[in-house]
């Protein structure tokens, strides 16, 4: 099904930035994930323009791979193209008090960057470890602080043109932005407007921030992050504590005894045994609280 799609992608995309049956496990920080069909990193909106037009003409799926940190992917993998945006796509600008992100940065990268440059507003992002591209699409959050905070402008390939968004048109809310109703709709960069800040300060505040993430959250093993969204009372962290669920296992995958928000592979978990702990965590915390939980980490 791929043999055309492939001759044509190879006339202007090098062979170095296509893999086949690209394991999905090497590219999330869950660790966990079947191959994809085709796997291609993208480094600059040339390229990924002719990739996305192709595909479409092609009626082949895409799905835009940021730092794979909010997802779980499936066993089988993925019977899709795999667009995972680098290079010139990953990089960042200031002008003024506007810092201009590429879609493939990391938010601690651009959390770096905005404190080299004196500019105050995204020190919670420091230790969010997804994309400017995820981290739009679901209006990352944490201690407080979302990107639709400081968010100005978004560009968005769609409809085979790039559109430029502004911050109110995004529709942002708790983890939610318009993209999740747009169709085929690509983030290619996004606009960020801080405050001026001296740097020891800014830096002062990030590194306090990454010193609570470190004494409270698992990183010394992978997950997706905060496995439930919040409810609208009380806290998954608690309601999954109460229900005597920390340390909860299937397989390799476990409720984590350090945060109970969080799902943790402890060695070799599967994406399967990942949905059956989350079934049996939402059916155990209603069951005690009457509270359902819905699943912040998104399944492919």
């Amino acid at each position: 099904m791929y043999k055309r799609f492939m001759e044509r992608l190879r006339s202007f995309l090098k062979g170095e930035a296509i893999f086949l049956n690209e394991p999905m496990s090497r590219h999330t920080s869950f660790k966990i994930g079947g191959p994809a069909d085709i796997f291609l990193e993208i480094e600059d909106f040339k390229d990924l323009k002719s990739t996305l037009d192709l595909c479409k003409a092609e009626g082949l799926p895409v799905f835009i791979l940021g730092n794979g940190s909010n997802l779980l992917v499936s066993d089988e993998g993925l019977r899709c193209v795999v667009i995972h945006p680098a290079g010139n796509l990953a990089k960042a600008e200031v002008r003024g008090n506007i810092i201009q992100a590429g879609a493939g940065l990391s938010l601690a990268e651009l959390s770096v960057f905005a404190a080299e440059n004196e500019l105050s507003g995204l020190e919670f992002a420091g230790g969010i470890p997804g994309t400017v591209g995820g981290g739009i699409y679901m209006n990352a959050g944490a201690y407080g602080g979302e990107l639709k905070d400081t968010v100005s402008r978004v560009y968005i390939y769609a409809d085979g043109e790039l559109k430029q968004f502004s911050a109110a048109e995004m529709e942002f809310s708790y983890r939610h932005s318009i993209l999740g109703s747009l169709k085929e709709a690509v983030v290619v960069a996004g606009e960020f407007e801080l405050k001026p800040d001296k740097k020891e300060d800014i830096y002062a505040r990030i590194q306090e921030l990454n010193g609570r993430r470190r004494e409270k959250q698992p990183l010394e093993y992978p997950s997706a992050g905060s496995t439930f969204k919040r409810p609208e009372t009380g806290f998954a962290a608690k309601l999954i504590e109460e229900a005597g669920l920390k340390g909860k296992s299937v397989g390799g995958a476990e409720v984590s005894v350090k945060h109970s928000g969080f799902i943790i592979n402890k060695g070799n978990a599967t994406a399967k045994d990942v949905k059956e702990l989350i079934a049996y965590i939402q059916q155990e915390v209603e069951k005690k609280s009457g509270v359902k939980l819905y699943p912040e980490v998104r399944m492919l």
